[in-house]
C-alpha cells in the first residue's frame, strides 16, 4: 500500500495534453507521468499512489479539491490552466482546505508574452510552484510533495 496518495488535478484544455499546442505544452500526455515519477523518485516511487482528475469546469475543480480534503489525500499537484490567472474561487478553496498543493505549469509562465499569464491567484495558497519543464513539472511537483511530508 502506498504511503502517500496525491491528486494530479488538471484544469481547462489540459485533457488534450500532447495534442494541444505542442510548441508550448509539449508532445507528451498524462500517460507519460508514471514513468517520469518513477525516474524522479527512484525506488521511492512505490510509496506514491497518483489519482487523476481533469475538468474544464471551475466548479468541478473546486468540488474535487474539497473531496481531496474529505478523502485525506496527502497533496495535490495542480495545473489550473488559465484559471490560475483568473479564479478567485479556486484561490479561496485552496486557502481553506488544508491540503498541501503545488502549482504546476508545463510552460514557463513568467516568460510568456501575455502579462495576464504572469500572475497567479492561486500561488499564495500553495507550498510551491513548478513551471517550464513540460510533463516533468508534474513529477517534480510530486517529489516536492513527498519531501514536504518527510520534513514535517
Amino acid at each position: 500500500m502506498a504511503r502517500y496518495r496525491f491528486l494530479v488535478l488538471n484544469g481547462p484544455n489540459l485533457g488534450a495534453l500532447g495534442k494541444r499546442q505542442p510548441e508550448i505544452y509539449g508532445t507528451s500526455g498524462m500517460n507519460a507521468l508514471p514513468a517520469l515519477v518513477e525516474k524522479v523518485l527512484g525506488a521511492r516511487a512505490g510509496d506514491v499512489e497518483l489519482l487523476h482528475f481533469q475538468s474544464n469546469s471551475e466548479g468541478a475543480l473546486i468540488d474535487r479539491l474539497e473531496l481531496a480534503r474529505e478523502e485525506g489525500l496527502h497533496g495535490v499537484a495542480f495545473n489550473a490552466g488559465a484559471y490560475t490567472h483568473t479564479s478567485l474561487a479556486l484561490a479561496d478553496c485552496l486557502a481553506w482546505i488544508g491540503v498541501p498543493c503545488v502549482e504546476v505549469h508545463l510552460s514557463n509562465v513568467l516568460a510568456r508574452s501575455e502579462p495576464l499569464r504572469q500572475k497567479s491567484h492561486i500561488g499564495r495558497h500553495v507550498i510551491g510552484v513548478v513551471a517550464g519543464f513540460g510533463m516533468l513539472s508534474y513529477a517534480l511537483a510530486i517529489q516536492a510533495l513527498v519531501q514536504h511530508h518527510e520534513k514535517e
